[in-house]
């Protein structure tokens, strides 16, 4: 019933217009009963009792009832599809700001085809029910109801009889809704199925052609078509099963009109004119029993997208503001880390990413963080952004709580350069002003500048005008990454993260960065998430990170005078003359 609670909220926004719309529906359904009446009228004044000059007007009465019916068919049509439009624009505006206000467990759990479906097959489901579902259901009630009235005023006998079919049809009906409602939820999961695949291998496109992976991938799409076929045939076979039974016992009620009726008529008990009358009635009678079965389809269809949809309006956000946030004037950029232990499984199921980890930095410093793939490294900077919380210990940006923050005032201060490098398609302009659409053009071109990305810009087509194709299709992954880091200079922020932004660059090019940051970018705080010796040797602070443990932390000649983690590494990178030297002091800049 909770799913049943929540949609209501959207429908009773338009409830008056849903009972103006089934009030129309109720004329339109008493027009179209009228012009039995009025056959049995002409069959009684103009056949048996040889009045033709009743002919025009009753002909004119039932022209006039069809005009009449047809205009409130119209108005009421259009009534329920525009109110359908209006509550899935309401609903698809408040499902993507779920969406949107999820945090990033979210996303790692919930697989981007399944949301879509949710958001594309599933909410057409609550339309079709708003737009059609809610009348139809009306409709054939009524029209079932004030027939049966009808035919009780010529017949109470002939009407038993005609009901005596319908315990068959509702038994029926019981059965086809009870079996086929898990056929629909298989449905709507192989939907949600199929339109991951597909979306995750057009995404891949490039890793599919680079493998040769085609006739792979197209196994792996038949593989779920099949099952989303299946599921449809199976859910086909089981309306087949019951809807032929409802259509012959509905299809039955003739033969009682003609087998009761004719005797009905023989013995006197009814005149012909009222048989033609009930005759005309008969459809009423007949095709709601027809529909019966094709609306505990769609009820059933409804009802299974509805439990999709309330799932996903209910998951959990879990990261959320405070009830009453910190927010401050502006953020300074001192950070500080006390005892902060992190898995991403909440349940510790999986291997703990930080363990215990403590460190601080003053405002406009810098750290560096070093170590082997899954360390931990991109952890930090996703905890001091607040995508995940802490399971222990505390995140601090200047002397506070990051929980204590508010988000928006938290995200804005800092300003991240991600590892995964995401551009939209849009103009080179329109990506680097992504965080500030109102910064000016000035700010753009310093932050182009600083980040090495102004020459290769102005070299393109159209330069700060030049289309990005989706996910930067067109530009190198060093280009990438520059564009990347000049957004995230854009912004302007207290605090930068860098995650392995200049991989992807030469060493030149990288010291070139680093140059323009500091002269043109002094007083932010920098995070610098590196396996590159040279990325991190300038900064004030180098954490050494393995298996999510702080094993050393120092600056750059503290952590070469160790001999540990950090001078294996300079080792590897540079040589052992290097090494040898940079522990005497001599080391190469």
């Amino acid at each position: 019933m909770k799913p049943i609670k929540w949609i209501w909220q959207y429908f009773k926004t338009y409830k008056w217009g849903f009972v103006a719309g089934l009030l129309l529906n109720a004329c339109a359904i008493l027009l179209a009963l009228s012009t039995p009446l009025i056959m049995g009228w002409i069959a009684k004044e103009v056949f048996q009792d040889g009045n033709v000059d009743a002919l025009p007007r009753l002909l004119f009465y039932m022209a006039g009832a069809t005009i009449i019916k047809h205009i409130c068919r119209y108005t009421y049509l259009m009534l329920f599809e525009s109110m359908s439009q209006r509550i899935l624009l309401r609903l698809r505006n408040d499902i993507y700001r779920r969406v949107q206000e999820q945090s990033f467990r979210f996303f790692d759990t919930n697989k981007v085809g399944d949301v879509m479906s949710r958001m594309t097959g599933d909410l057409d489901a609550i339309r079709h029910m708003a737009a059609g579902v809610i009348y139809s259901i009306f409709e054939n009630v009524m029209t079932f109801l004030v027939a049966i009235v009808l035919i009780v005023s010529y017949s109470w006998e002939l009407a038993l009889l005609l009901l005596a079919v319908a315990p068959f049809v509702g038994r029926l009906a019981f059965l086809q809704a009870k079996n086929i409602k898990p056929t629909f939820a298989r449905i709507r999961e192989q939907f949600s199925q199929l339109n991951s695949v597909c979306q995750e291998n057009i995404s891949g496109n490039r890793i599919v052609k680079a493998f040769t992976r085609e006739e792979f991938e197209i196994e792996k799409f038949q593989k779920e078509n099949q099952a989303f076929y299946d599921a449809n045939i199976d859910s086909a076979k089981i309306w087949l099963k019951y809807l032929p039974q409802q259509d012959f016992f509905a299809g039955f009620l003739s033969v009682i009109l003609i087998l009761v009726g004719g005797i009905f008529v023989i013995t006197g008990r009814l005149e012909l004119y009222e048989i033609v009358t009930v005759n005309g009635y008969l459809w009423a009678v007949n095709n709601p029993m027809r529909m019966f079965g094709w609306l505990v389809n769609d009820v059933q269809r409804f009802v299974a997208s509805l439990d999709k949809i309330y799932a996903l309006m209910r998951e959990k956000i879990d990261v959320e503001n405070p009830e009453k946030p910190h927010k401050p004037d502006k953020i300074r950029g001192k950070v500080e880390f006390k005892n902060v232990t992190f898995s991403y499984d909440k349940f510790r199921k999986t291997p703990i990413a930080l363990k215990d980890v403590s460190f601080k930095i003053r405002a406009g410093g810098m750290v560096g963080i070093v170590g082997p793939t899954g360390a931990g490294k991109t952890t930090v900077a996703n905890l001091l952004c607040r995508f995940y919380d802490a399971l222990e210990g505390e995140v601090l940006v200047d002397d506070v709580d990051v929980r204590k923050y508010d988000l928006a005032t938290l995200r804005r201060g800092i300003s991240s350069a991600m590892q995964d490098v995401f551009l939209f398609s849009d103009t080179i302009e329109g990506n680097l002003a992504y965080g500030v659409p109102e910064a000016p053009m000035d700010d753009l071109l310093k932050a182009a500048k600083a980040a090495d990305a102004d020459g290769f810009i102005r070299q393109t087509t159209d330069g700060y005008d030049t289309i990005v194709g989706e996910r930067g299709v067109g530009l190198s992954g060093g280009q990438r990454q520059r564009l990347s880091l000049a957004r995230a200079l854009a912004v302007n922020p207290a605090i930068l993260v860098l995650d392995d932004t200049t991989s992807a660059v030469d060493m030149e090019t990288e010291h070139e960065i680093q140059t323009a940051l500091a002269e043109n970018y002094p007083n932010i705080t920098k995070f610098v998430i590196a396996h590159r010796i040279s990325s991190v040797k300038p900064a004030d602070l180098i954490l050494v990170l393995v298996d999510g443990e702080l094993i050393e932390s120092g600056t750059h000649d503290e952590l070469i005078a160790k001999k540990g983690y950090y001078y294996d590494l300079f080792t590897i990178q540079y040589g052992e003359f290097e090494a040898k030297q940079a522990l005497a002091g001599k080391g190469a800049e």
